[in-house]
């Protein structure tokens, strides 16, 4: 499904939004968290995909490739560990601690009694469990039903203490909140609620780094118009989306591309919020393959930025998203193989469709003079899962990307 945002507008950055997310404040997380030995030096690669582009009857496609951003896996090593950093620094403010300090361990002392807690499908979770091993800190995190073992795993390495409740993620959320209220520990969450805002901020403006570096990567200027002309970013809760929204918006202008947020149908949230002009519910079950984006509730702070901005929003079925993984396993004589989780192709699948529809080609204004840029959120976090789908591993991909690059 694809339905046009009435709401969007071509405007300056907002002042109001200003104060809330800023490019600034962005350069400032990304300068302390490059100090984290647990990412990979630099920025993650912008892949050209020639033959793709072709085959889709478009001018250029790109991918950002987040899969390598470090061992987490994911974007989400930018977002948890920034709101962390910030919650610490808030809650010992005469202690005038360090930053990057703090992101090579120097406060484990301080922090040994200091206890944080978060739900999560899988990335957001693995992400705070190793910025509180690097510093210090506990770390519980609430698994609902519906996340694999295999995921669960994959935090637990981390150190975290994991409990398991019932349902699907957003009650995975109330009980983490449950058990923060109970034992007077810190929530970390991805997903904003009232009284609540101001770390899923910092985990929203963590993410802008990927915006950060599109722009160095392309050469962009400010206020004029980019490389991209459409740019198709994961829904979720929304704050990836609005992370990145927040940076090209300001530093384009009203020159900014066309947003084209992506959500599985069945966590509709971000599409049901735009017909309803308020964060709102998802319509279905919320199950997904896609178990990133598995989210059954709008951030209402994320919406702040999304309403305004996102030009059209759309809905995906999980085949659409396991086919789009294999395309880009495959690769091609122009095109490098790249790894690809289940949700980290959710702008590949919503692109294919619509280039698939001369209808809804049109409705978005893509055609064949279209630069578009993707971006891939996600490796291969729960490997068997991705060999399963894929029909290949991860590893096996990998050295086909190697052997690809050396040609």
């Amino acid at each position: 499904m694809l339905i046009a945002n009435e709401r969007a507008t071509r405007s300056a950055y907002p002042r109001e939004l200003h104060s809330v997310m800023s490019i600034a404040k962005a350069q400032e997380s990304r300068d302390w968290i490059s100090s984290w030995n647990s990412l990979n030096p630099g920025s993650t690669p912008l892949y050209e995909l020639d033959g793709l582009a072709r085959s889709l009857g478009i001018g250029k496609l790109y991918v950002k490739d987040e899969s390598v951003r470090s061992d987490l896996g994911s974007f989400k090593a930018l977002g948890a560990p920034i709101a962390l950093a910030r919650l610490i620094l808030r809650l010992w403010p005469d202690h005038n601690l360090d930053p990057k300090l703090l992101f090579n361990g120097g406060y484990r002392s301080l922090l040994e009694a200091f206890t944080v807690i978060s739900a999560t499908d899988g990335n957001h979770g693995k992400g705070l469990a190793a910025a509180a091993q690097t510093m210090g800190c506990r770390c519980v995190i609430v698994l609902h039903a519906n996340v694999s073992e295999e995921r669960e795993q994959a935090i637990a390495v981390y150190g975290a203490q994991i409990v398991r409740t019932k349902g699907n993620y957003d009650q995975s959320v109330e009980e983490a909140a449950h058990l923060a209220a109970t034992n007077g520990w810190q929530v970390v969450s991805d997903t904003s609620y009232e009284g609540y805002e101001n770390i899923p901020r910092d985990v929203m403006q963590g993410y802008s780094t990927i915006a950060a570096e599109i722009v160095e990567q392309t050469g962009a200027q400010p206020a004029q118009a980019g490389a991209f002309t459409h740019v198709f970013l994961q829904g979720g809760v929304g704050g990836m989306a609005a992370g990145l929204v927040s940076y090209l918006w300001e530093y384009q202008g009203e020159r900014r591309p066309s947003f084209i947020v992506v959500e599985p149908a069945q966590a509709d949230c971000l599409l049901q919020s735009a017909i309803q002009g308020r964060a709102a519910k998802a319509t279905g079950s919320v199950d997904s393959v896609m178990a990133g984006l598995a989210c059954g509730e709008t951030s209402p702070l994320a919406w702040k930025f999304l309403q305004p901005s996102v030009d059209h929003f759309m809905t995906i079925e999980d085949g659409q998203a396991v086919e789009a993984m294999r395309i880009l396993a495959d690769g091609g004589d122009k095109d490098v193989p790249i790894v690809a989780g289940e949700s980290g192709t959710a702008g590949l699948a919503a692109l294919q469709v619509l280039r698939s529809n001369h209808r809804l080609s049109a409705q978005v204004g893509l055609d064949a003079t279209s630069c578009v840029l993707i971006i891939n959120t996600e490796g291969a976090t729960a490997p068997q899962v991705y060999a399963d789908l894929v029909g290949e591993s991860a590893e096996s991909v990998k050295k086909r990307q190697t052997a690809w690059a050396a040609r």
